[in-house]
């Protein structure tokens, strides 16, 4: 392969030995060619970034969120980085108060807000490990976590109290405090009581921490800061921990990137807040901006006014997921489509002529300074007016809207990849290199990077392109999986991480994410989906005999073809008046619908979220099949092959899906 320009190689190749597949040379970024990054000696937690920025920029507003009086919604109110510090330490001392001691564990469990970061702060302050709890992970995600991670404490926003209250009879043996992030009613401490708990409002908390001032402990870096559950299989959620010099490490390699490819984030700048906490790519980019001592937004918890708190609080710093952004491009591509011949015109003049002075290497600020004034700008305003950097991750970012961000929005725009296991970002695209467009960049600096061939699926990490599993080590990988050694065992050898994700190597040394190993990915929102186990629960629908359920990384939601029962869609037809011929049955746009709603109604009664569900089906009259190469020798279904055979089909499922006309 040519020689690549932003990476450098550190170990050679491997070959096939025995059962192990051949292996590709080890990359590190050009950036860590004398090493990976270290951490500076004399810091042990997290807790220390959020005290120093304390003692320099103390009343610096930290954490905002917009007031609300008698139902209307204000502008921004702060409190100060001193401020936020006061409440932690009380918070940190009412939690010691409570029995929870250093090396103990304590949910969060709520949308983005500033009681979240004031209880996580709490947390570091004592060496109590902090859980995100979120029910996106399945019916009985919350109740599973608490069980499972032992929580004795948790930090419950005030619509969530509730949900914690339903399960609270199966949690006791752990779960012993309840805090809402706001107020609690007295029916619901009595309910608590009933078994056992005790529930604080956040006031009476914070209080009751006052009274009882404890003293920090020591905290090391080799002590687990989080625990964070994440899917990305079928089963229950897994406990990915992390310690505190991984976090600390993936908040320096952070700056560290910024600050040799773009521009470091400083006190001067603002972060907007509205991907979950719980997750750990929004979660780091919170610590770095509270290392940097910024300033942290929140939204309203409602996707309705996401822009219009955007433009609020108008941020120089946004970080989003590609469905977010895809909103951002069919929106403002609307206005100028609205906007008459001539302003459409100019538009793509502008938009051509920037793009060409992008392509040919200029940066974004010096590109078309003068259209940047005269058309972009208003564009711009869009996202609050202040934006320099747009960063894009949880799955991939379509390659028109990544270009139209690139031109439109006067900002860098990159695009990354990570996994909970590496702490958030492993790879992440240079700034100002526009030939990374379409790929998630290089390793960060604290990261190596291999491939690894994958035979069966045709993958060679040795040929001229190279592709492959893409395996990770380094300084930013977690510890292991919480009571679940096994589940390591799995994705770990060799001391390598599998992630799962099939890369392709670029010339400039950037990876390019084309395929997964198993047949699971994740939606353009950031899900993650288990489509073989979807199969399975759908294919218990008694209308139908075989599913194909298709998605990928660019769309928000799941379609499928469908090859239903010849009898029971014949007597749906005898029973409706329909013409019964199987052929035109599976045409009729009724018998469509009918088995559509009884998939989704099979999912419901399995407990499938959303995100889970089919949007739209088409009715194949044949079976899948040997001789059309879609099925294996033991009708395993070849999911390459059915992808290829049904594009068609598949392209109009997403037109009928999004609801325009084809």
């Amino acid at each position: 392969m040519a020689l690549m320009k932003y990476t450098v190689e550190v170990e050679e190749s491997k070959p096939a030995v025995g059962d192990r597949p051949s292996a590709g040379p080890v990359y590190r970024s050009i950036f860590a060619k004398d090493g990976l990054l270290e951490l500076p000696a004399g810091i042990e937690s997290p807790w220390e970034f959020f005290s120093k920025s304390v003692e320099k920029n103390p009343k610096n507003p930290m954490l905002g969120r917009r007031e609300i009086v008698d139902g209307k919604v204000g502008p921004y109110v702060w409190t100060t980085y001193q401020q936020v510090y006061d409440e932690s330490i009380e918070i940190g001392s009412a939690i010691r108060h409570s029995g929870v001691n250093p090396g103990d564990r304590c949910g969060i469990y709520g949308s983005n807000c500033p009681e979240w970061i004031t209880a996580m702060e709490a947390c570091n302050s004592h060496g109590v490990q902090y859980v995100p709890l979120y029910d996106t992970l399945g019916a009985n995600a919350v109740e599973f976590i608490i069980n499972h991670a032992e929580i004795s404490l948790v930090f419950v926003q005030e619509i969530k109290i509730q949900a914690v209250l339903k399960c609270l009879e199966r949690c006791t043996p752990h779960l012993k405090t309840i805090v809402s992030f706001g107020k609690v009613t007295d029916e619901q401490k009595k309910e608590a009581e009933q078994v056992g708990v005790s529930c604080f409002s956040w006031k009476e908390y914070s209080s009751l921490g006052s009274q009882y001032c404890k003293e920090l402990p020591p905290r090391k870096k080799s002590d687990i800061c989080t625990i964070m559950y994440t899917s990305g299989t079928t089963g229950d959620p897994k406990g990915v921990i992390l310690t505190n010099e991984v976090i600390m490490a993936s908040v320096l390699v952070t700056d560290h990137m910024l600050f040799v490819t773009d521009k470091a984030v400083s006190e001067e700048d603002s972060y907007f807040s509205f991907l979950p906490l719980a997750h750990v790519f929004d979660q780091i980019m919170e610590n770095y901006c509270i290392y940097k001592g910024a300033s942290v937004g929140f939204w309203r918890g409602d996707v309705r006014y996401l822009m219009e708190d955007i433009q609020e609080l108008k941020p120089t710093i946004l970080c989003g997921v590609p469905r977010v952004f895809d909103r951002i491009y069919t929106g403002t591509l609307d206005k100028v489509s609205s906007g008459g011949a001539l302003q459409k015109r100019l538009f793509q003049f502008a938009y051509n002529f920037k793009l060409k002075n992008l392509e040919k290497g200029l940066k974004q600020d010096q590109a078309s300074p003068f259209f940047d004034k005269l058309i972009f700008s208003k564009i711009k305003q869009v996202l609050g007016g202040r934006v320099r950097c747009l960063i894009s991750g949880a799955a991939p970012l379509r390659r028109p809207v990544e270009e139209f961000l690139r031109v439109t929005c006067c900002g860098i725009v990159s695009q990354g990849y990570g996994l909970t296991e590496s702490s958030g970002g492993c790879m992440s695209c240079v700034a100002n290199v526009f030939s990374m467009m379409g790929t998630v960049g290089i390793p960060i600096s604290t990261i190596e990077v291999r491939l690894e061939s994958v035979p069966e699926m045709g993958y060679d990490a040795l040929s001229a392109v190279p592709r492959g599993e893409i395996c990770l080590r380094g300084k930013t990988m977690f510890s292991g999986y919480h009571k679940r050694q096994d589940l390591v065992e799995d994705v770990i050898v060799d001391g390598w991480f599998h992630t799962g994700d099939i890369g392709e190597w670029q010339p400039d040394g950037a990876m390019k994410i084309i395929d997964r190993k198993k047949n699971i990915f994740k939606l353009s929102q950031g899900e993650y989906v288990a489509v073989e186990n979807l199969e399975s629960i759908f294919g218990q629908c008694p209308l139908i005999t075989s599913i194909w359920v298709y998605g990928n990384s660019f769309e928000s939601f799941l379609v499928a073809v469908v090859v239903p029962d010849r009898k029971a869609l014949e007597d749906w037809a005898a029973l409706n008046n329909e013409p019964v011929d199987f052929s035109l049955l599976c045409e009729n746009p009724k018998a469509n619908k009918y088995i559509l709603d009884e998939l989704n109604s099979t999912g419901q009664a399995h407990k499938l979220r959303g995100f889970e569900m089919l949007k739209a089906i088409y009715l194949e009259p044949t079976s899948f099949d040997i001789e059309r190469d879609l099925v294996t020798p033991t009708f395993k279904l070849k999911r390459s092959q059915l992808a290829a055979y049904y594009k068609d089909r598949v392209d109009q499922l997403y037109i009928e899906g999004k609801g325009t006309k084809a």
